[in-house]
Protein backbone atom coordinates (compact mmCIF):
# COMPACT_ATOMS: atom_id res chain seq x y z
CA UNK A 1 0.00 0.00 0.00
CA UNK A 2 1.42 3.38 -0.99
CA UNK A 3 1.58 5.83 1.97
CA UNK A 4 -0.19 9.21 1.99
CA UNK A 5 3.12 10.91 1.23
CA UNK A 6 4.03 8.70 -1.66
CA UNK A 7 7.42 10.16 -2.64
CA UNK A 8 10.60 9.85 -0.58
CA UNK A 9 13.57 12.19 -1.01
CA UNK A 10 16.81 10.79 0.37
CA UNK A 11 19.74 12.81 1.61
CA UNK A 12 23.17 11.46 0.62
CA UNK A 13 26.11 12.48 2.81
CA UNK A 14 25.72 11.10 6.31
CA UNK A 15 22.47 9.37 5.41
CA UNK A 16 22.79 6.81 2.62
CA UNK A 17 26.57 7.30 2.52
CA UNK A 18 28.42 6.61 5.76
CA UNK A 19 31.06 9.32 5.43
CA UNK A 20 31.31 10.87 8.92
CA UNK A 21 34.93 9.82 9.43
CA UNK A 22 35.95 11.22 6.05
CA UNK A 23 34.06 14.48 6.60
CA UNK A 24 35.80 14.99 9.94
CA UNK A 25 39.17 14.14 8.42
CA UNK A 26 38.67 16.58 5.54
CA UNK A 27 37.38 19.27 7.91
CA UNK A 28 40.54 18.94 9.97
CA UNK A 29 42.68 19.34 6.85
CA UNK A 30 40.83 22.57 6.12
CA UNK A 31 41.16 23.80 9.71
CA UNK A 32 44.86 22.95 9.82
CA UNK A 33 45.44 25.01 6.67
CA UNK A 34 44.14 28.04 8.57
CA UNK A 35 45.98 27.33 11.83
CA UNK A 36 42.82 26.07 13.47
CA UNK A 37 42.18 23.27 15.96
CA UNK A 38 41.53 19.61 15.24
CA UNK A 39 37.90 18.62 15.77
CA UNK A 40 36.69 15.22 16.98
CA UNK A 41 33.77 13.40 15.41
CA UNK A 42 31.57 14.10 18.44
CA UNK A 43 32.49 17.79 18.47
CA UNK A 44 31.86 18.09 14.75
CA UNK A 45 28.45 16.47 15.10
CA UNK A 46 27.54 18.81 17.95
CA UNK A 47 28.74 22.07 16.36
CA UNK A 48 28.33 21.69 12.61
CA UNK A 49 25.67 23.89 11.04
CA UNK A 50 24.82 25.80 7.90
CA UNK A 51 25.86 28.17 6.55
CA UNK A 52 29.12 26.28 6.96
CA UNK A 53 31.09 29.54 7.01
CA UNK A 54 29.51 30.26 10.42
CA UNK A 55 30.67 26.89 11.75
CA UNK A 56 34.17 27.50 10.42
CA UNK A 57 34.24 30.97 12.00
CA UNK A 58 33.26 29.54 15.40
CA UNK A 59 35.93 26.85 15.27
CA UNK A 60 38.67 29.14 13.94
CA UNK A 61 37.81 31.96 16.33
CA UNK A 62 37.57 34.63 13.65
CA UNK A 63 35.34 35.84 10.85
CA UNK A 64 35.38 33.83 7.62
CA UNK A 65 34.59 36.01 4.61
CA UNK A 66 33.59 34.72 1.18
CA UNK A 67 37.16 34.54 -0.10
CA UNK A 68 38.39 32.67 2.96
CA UNK A 69 35.45 30.28 2.84
CA UNK A 70 36.02 29.51 -0.83
CA UNK A 71 39.61 28.57 -0.03
CA UNK A 72 38.63 26.40 2.94
CA UNK A 73 35.81 24.79 0.95
CA UNK A 74 38.23 23.91 -1.85
CA UNK A 75 40.72 22.39 0.61
CA UNK A 76 37.94 20.42 2.30
CA UNK A 77 36.65 18.99 -0.96
CA UNK A 78 40.12 18.10 -2.24
CA UNK A 79 40.72 16.09 0.94
CA UNK A 80 37.23 14.59 0.76
CA UNK A 81 37.70 13.41 -2.82
CA UNK A 82 41.03 11.83 -1.94
CA UNK A 83 39.39 9.58 0.65
CA UNK A 84 36.03 8.89 -0.95
CA UNK A 85 36.84 5.36 -2.07
CA UNK A 86 37.13 4.41 1.61
CA UNK A 87 33.45 5.14 2.26
CA UNK A 88 30.71 2.54 2.29
CA UNK A 89 26.97 2.92 2.25
CA UNK A 90 25.18 2.90 5.58
CA UNK A 91 24.76 -0.68 6.76
CA UNK A 92 21.06 -0.90 5.91
CA UNK A 93 20.90 1.61 3.05
CA UNK A 94 19.94 -0.83 0.29
CA UNK A 95 17.42 -2.59 2.54
CA UNK A 96 15.82 0.72 3.46
CA UNK A 97 15.59 1.85 -0.16
CA UNK A 98 13.93 -1.43 -1.08
CA UNK A 99 11.44 -1.08 1.78
CA UNK A 100 9.85 2.17 0.56
CA UNK A 101 6.65 1.41 -1.38
CA UNK A 102 6.45 4.63 -3.41
CA UNK A 103 8.71 6.60 -5.72
CA UNK A 104 12.11 7.87 -4.56
CA UNK A 105 14.72 10.46 -5.45
CA UNK A 106 17.99 11.74 -4.05
CA UNK A 107 19.02 15.31 -3.25
CA UNK A 108 22.48 16.15 -1.96
CA UNK A 109 24.37 19.33 -1.14
CA UNK A 110 27.45 17.76 -2.71
CA UNK A 111 28.42 18.88 -6.22
CA UNK A 112 26.09 17.49 -8.87
CA UNK A 113 28.76 16.51 -11.40
CA UNK A 114 30.52 14.39 -8.78
CA UNK A 115 27.41 13.06 -7.07
CA UNK A 116 25.80 11.47 -10.12
CA UNK A 117 28.69 9.12 -11.08
CA UNK A 118 29.32 8.31 -7.41
CA UNK A 119 25.72 7.21 -6.84
CA UNK A 120 26.03 5.09 -9.99
CA UNK A 121 29.23 3.51 -8.64
CA UNK A 122 27.30 2.30 -5.59
CA UNK A 123 24.67 0.75 -7.85
CA UNK A 124 21.78 2.94 -6.71
CA UNK A 125 20.91 5.07 -9.74
CA UNK A 126 18.05 2.90 -10.98
CA UNK A 127 16.19 3.26 -7.68
CA UNK A 128 15.74 7.01 -8.07
CA UNK A 129 13.42 9.01 -10.31
CA UNK A 130 15.93 11.85 -10.09
CA UNK A 131 19.37 12.50 -8.58
CA UNK A 132 20.29 16.12 -7.90
CA UNK A 133 23.36 17.65 -6.33
CA UNK A 134 24.56 21.18 -5.83
CA UNK A 135 24.82 23.12 -9.07
CA UNK A 136 27.24 25.74 -7.80
CA UNK A 137 31.02 26.08 -7.51
CA UNK A 138 31.04 26.67 -3.75
CA UNK A 139 28.97 24.83 -1.17
CA UNK A 140 28.00 25.69 2.36
CA UNK A 141 24.47 27.10 2.04
CA UNK A 142 21.01 25.91 2.97
CA UNK A 143 19.13 23.05 1.30
CA UNK A 144 15.68 24.65 1.06
CA UNK A 145 16.03 26.34 -2.33
CA UNK A 146 17.50 23.19 -3.85
CA UNK A 147 14.68 21.01 -2.51
CA UNK A 148 12.14 23.40 -4.03
CA UNK A 149 13.85 23.06 -7.43
CA UNK A 150 14.16 19.28 -7.04
CA UNK A 151 10.44 18.84 -6.41
CA UNK A 152 9.55 21.24 -9.24
CA UNK A 153 11.55 19.08 -11.66
CA UNK A 154 9.69 16.03 -10.39
CA UNK A 155 6.31 17.77 -10.64
CA UNK A 156 5.58 17.16 -6.97
CA UNK A 157 4.02 19.26 -4.22
CA UNK A 158 5.56 19.22 -0.77
CA UNK A 159 2.50 17.62 0.80
CA UNK A 160 3.20 14.50 -1.27
CA UNK A 161 6.74 14.17 0.03
CA UNK A 162 8.76 12.95 3.00
CA UNK A 163 12.50 13.52 3.29
CA UNK A 164 14.96 11.35 5.19
CA UNK A 165 18.12 13.17 6.22
CA UNK A 166 20.61 13.54 9.04
CA UNK A 167 20.52 17.28 9.79
CA UNK A 168 18.25 20.03 11.05
CA UNK A 169 18.84 21.71 7.69
CA UNK A 170 17.09 18.74 6.05
CA UNK A 171 14.14 19.25 8.37
CA UNK A 172 14.07 22.99 7.73
CA UNK A 173 14.18 22.39 3.97
CA UNK A 174 11.30 19.93 4.18
CA UNK A 175 9.25 22.36 6.25
CA UNK A 176 9.86 25.16 3.76
CA UNK A 177 7.99 23.25 1.03
CA UNK A 178 5.32 21.64 3.19
CA UNK A 179 7.01 18.23 3.25
CA UNK A 180 7.64 16.06 6.32
CA UNK A 181 11.03 14.86 7.50
CA UNK A 182 12.39 11.87 9.40
CA UNK A 183 15.81 12.52 10.92
CA UNK A 184 18.45 9.77 10.96
CA UNK A 185 20.68 9.83 14.04
CA UNK A 186 23.54 7.82 12.53
CA UNK A 187 24.92 10.60 10.35
CA UNK A 188 26.73 13.91 10.63
CA UNK A 189 24.62 15.53 13.38
CA UNK A 190 24.48 15.08 17.13
CA UNK A 191 21.65 12.61 17.87
CA UNK A 192 20.45 14.53 20.92
CA UNK A 193 20.00 17.71 18.87
CA UNK A 194 17.93 15.77 16.36
CA UNK A 195 15.78 14.07 18.99
CA UNK A 196 15.11 17.43 20.67
CA UNK A 197 13.96 18.99 17.40
CA UNK A 198 10.43 17.63 17.57
CA UNK A 199 10.77 15.77 14.28
CA UNK A 200 10.47 11.97 14.06
CA UNK A 201 13.91 10.39 14.54
CA UNK A 202 15.30 6.95 13.81
CA UNK A 203 18.56 5.20 14.67
CA UNK A 204 18.51 3.10 11.49
CA UNK A 205 17.49 3.86 7.92
CA UNK A 206 15.03 0.97 7.86
CA UNK A 207 13.28 2.38 10.92
CA UNK A 208 13.30 5.81 9.26
CA UNK A 209 11.46 4.34 6.27
CA UNK A 210 8.97 2.64 8.59
CA UNK A 211 8.27 5.98 10.26
CA UNK A 212 8.04 7.72 6.90
CA UNK A 213 5.29 5.36 5.75
CA UNK A 214 3.12 6.35 8.72
CA UNK A 215 3.31 10.13 8.34
CA UNK A 216 0.01 11.85 7.48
Amino acid sequence: MTPARHHLVWDWNGTLLDDLSLVVEATNVAFASAGGPAVSADEHRARFRRPIADYYAEMLGRAVDDEAFERLDRIFHDAYRAGLTSCALAADATTAIAAWPGSQSLLSMWFHDELVPTVHTYGLTDHFARVDGLRATVGGGFKAQWLEKHLAELGLDGDQVVLIGDSLDDADAAGSVGARCVLYTGGLSDPTRLRNSGHPTADTLTHAVTLATTLP
